[in-house]
């Protein structure tokens, strides 16, 4: 499987040159884990809310909130990478 985070976040610009060459920025290694674990932490409280309402018929507004920062994180990261 090829790593879809690194490519997500890596930069591709053509510079003005006579030959249009292609610069290739790759993403910083930090913040390709940072962004990994964002993901995987979502993943899990997601696991964790579902199991929550199946198990307890209730709903935990503090897992969502966390679900919800770490979505805004990981969407801020994309969003501001690409700028």
């Amino acid at each position: 499987m090829t790593d879809w985070v690194r490519r997500a976040l890596t930069r591709k610009r053509t510079r003005k040159s006579p030959r249009g060459s292609l610069v290739v920025e790759e993403a910083n290694e930090k913040l390709v884990y940072t962004v990994k674990f964002a993901l995987g932490m979502t993943v899990c409280l997601s696991a964790v809310e579902v199991a929550n309402i199946i198990f307890l018929r209730s709903w935990n507004s503090d897992v969502f909130s966390g679900i919800t920062t770490l979505i805004g994180l990981v969407t801020g990261i994309l969003i501001g990478q690409q700028a």
